[in-house]
């Protein structure tokens, strides 16, 4: 399978808008998770086959459709605003836990099933399960910015953002909590207290339209400047 990615920047075209190209040989097959992602497609009509996903209660009663895509084939997926997509070739003793929705497809080979939480980890996730593979294959990320393993420890806790998780390990024990001084703790979003082995998958350039907005922002000084200096608005840019 050949993957081509690329962004849509250029003139006249809407920034940190994403997408991959994928190109299927002859006997290889790809399941996306989120067909409604597909752009184009290039290929006969029965090589698509779109079917329910076996996952306990449907995850959460919602019907997921699943599309298997055959070679040879090219087709056009499209990325989220200012997502990436990240492959992970997997690992034999593979232990992690996936949300659904970072997760765009998985090559033949690999197979997927749903893991329920422990009711601890219900609670703190807000979650009934998560999706775990197994197999030889790789499976593709939508995720802002790179993609970065974080090592765990069984004793001294991590502290991790809510909205940068991606994946985590089945044995991690998880608390919702923040952390530092009170002043910091009033002023973060919430963090998952992790402890356990292996390592988590974050995502490491989350957008944040408020830090753009206020790193775009002129200095004060400029701003007074404009507005006290005759013709400050000319030389003052």
């Amino acid at each position: 399978m050949e993957i081509r990615t690329d962004s849509l920047n250029g003139a006249g075209r809407a920034p940190h808008q994403s997408f991959a190209d994928l190109a299927l040989e002859p006997g290889e097959a790809l399941h996306v998770l989120h067909p409604q992602q597909i752009v184009a497609f290039r290929g006969e009509s029965p090589q698509r086959e779109d079917k329910l996903m076996n996952l306990k209660g449907m995850y959460r009663k919602k019907k997921l459709i699943r599309s298997r895509l055959t070679g040879p084939a090219s087709m056009l997926l499209a990325l989220p605003a200012g997502y990436t997509l990240q492959t992970l070739t997997l690992r034999e003793s593979e232990d992690l836990l996936f949300e659904f929705r970072h997760l765009l497809f998985y090559t033949e080979g690999v197979e997927m099933k749903s893991v329920m939480l422990s009711f601890k980890n219900m609670i703190a996730t807000k979650d009934v399960m998560r999706l775990k593979f197994s197999g030889e294959g790789s499976i593709g990320i939508m995720c802002a910015g790179p993609l970065r393993e974080w090592k765990l420890d069984p004793e001294v806790a991590s502290y991790i953002d809510t909205r940068s998780l991606i994946a985590y390990p089945h044995n991690a024990k998880i608390d919702l909590s923040v952390y530092g001084n009170h002043l910091a703790s009033q002023h973060m979003h919430y963090q998952w207290k992790m402890t356990g082995s292996g390592s988590a998958l974050l995502q490491a350039g989350r957008p944040d339209a408020q830090l753009e907005q206020f790193v775009g922002q002129d200095s004060l000084m400029k701003r007074l400047l404009r507005e006290i200096v005759p013709f400050g608005g000319v030389w003052f840019k």
